[in-house]
């Protein structure tokens, strides 16, 4: 059978659009592409100032609490252990921000390597973020509910090893983005973006965004309204304003957390089901493209939200943060100033120190 160069060209060209198509974000009607040009010129002109924001307050205000909890309150408990993780997982986050920033504004420079590990760095921030929280909502319902029982099992020892499995399934859930993703060249520009296997993108592609929602909202959803419909009903019984003050804290946090990475959840399981929804047309996908940026640009916003909160709500952290500008702040900006950096830490601290029994259903902070 003859088979002229000319067909042999049209067929490879035709292999090569259809798995350009199935790993990109284009979307195609009537056989033209939604280029979504608007999307871009937004996401290049409103985000990378947005992520710089987050990554100056966002490292500052972790930092903090890193310190704090290190220097200062020595992680004397299982709270103290989980928060400290859930501060690490917030600069993991953070520290990929600039790099999607200046992506967000021009393209991928960074090569194959660096697009993975950050991609990783992304994810593993998200799971590793989410599980925390749901392990200090577990940590709360034990010291109130199973008071007796939390004695023993909520030790700094228990904390550790709880982290480090979390940290082992966060990374383990995390390696599938980390093996899709890849830089390479896309029309005019290099992007980084995950390339699943051709014979199957699609059913990747809802797989990744399924556990995403999963995980990251359904599951810590359900643990949490379990957990905080038990200690209420604890809590009304027992009428003690210390496990009020203790459960307050962790309550604040699992609230924002849904209020700030809901929407992202939403948009892009809507994004990524399109064509199960009949929403795959150019004016449908417009819409739900600026959206996605809108609302992941504010789930990152979350990862300065926690040390807000402790300001705000942990009374112990205000006082330890008050020492330590005290001590190390004011003294070097005010030097006529020794009533400022004479006072011992110790006599804030003093303060502030639970007692054993308090210790036990303390937040930490």
């Amino acid at each position: 059978m003859e088979y002229s160069l000319d067909e042999h060209m049209v067929e490879n060209h035709t292999a090569d659009v259809e798995d350009f198509l199935l790993t990109t974000e284009y979307l195609y009607e009537e056989g033209m592409p939604c280029m979504n040009i608007e999307e871009r010129n937004f996401a290049a002109k409103f985000l990378p100032p947005l992520y710089s924001l987050v990554v100056i307050f966002g490292l500052l205000g972790n930092m903090l609490v890193v310190l704090i909890l290190v220097k200062y309150k020595r992680l004397k408990s299982m709270t103290d252990i989980y928060l400290l993780n859930l501060a690490i997982s917030d600069l993991l986050f953070i520290f990929s921000l600039p790099f999607w920033a200046y992506y967000a504004a021009r393209e991928w420079i960074f090569g194959d390597a660096l697009c993975k590990i950050l991609s990783g760095a992304y994810l593993l921030g998200f799971y590793s973020g989410i599980f925390f929280i749901i392990l200090l909502t577990i940590d709360r319902y034990l010291a109130i509910v199973h008071a007796v029982f939390a004695l023993k099992a909520r030790t700094v020892t228990y904390g550790i090893l709880a982290s480090t499995v979390t940290w082992v399934v966060a990374l383990l859930v995390s390696l599938p983005g980390v093996f899709f993703h890849k830089s390479q060249l896309e029309g005019s520009r290099n992007t980084c973006s995950p390339h699943y296997p051709i014979s199957d993108a699609i059913n990747w592609k809802y797989c990744q965004t399924l556990m995403m929602n999963i995980l990251g909202l359904i599951l810590p959803m359900l643990i949490m309204i379990f957990s905080y419909s038990q200690i209420l009903k604890t809590l009304m019984r027992c009428r003690n304003e210390k496990k009020h003050k203790a459960v307050r804290l962790i309550f604040v946090i699992m609230i924002f957390y849904f209020v700030f990475w809901t929407p992202f959840n939403i948009a892009s399981f809507l994004y990524t089901f399109q064509t199960s929804l009949s929403l795959n047309t150019c004016e449908a996908s417009g819409p739900l493209g600026k959206a996605i940026q809108v609302t992941e640009t504010i789930s990152m916003i979350h990862c300065c939200i926690n040390p807000v909160i402790y300001a705000f709500v942990g009374e112990k952290f205000r006082k330890y943060l008050y020492a330590f500008f005290r001590k190390h702040v004011a003294a070097h900006l005010c030097k006529k100033c020794p009533a400022l950096y004479r006072e011992k830490l110790e006599r804030v601290s003093s303060t502030c120190t639970p007692s054993t029994a308090e210790h036990d259903i303390s937040t930490g902070l």
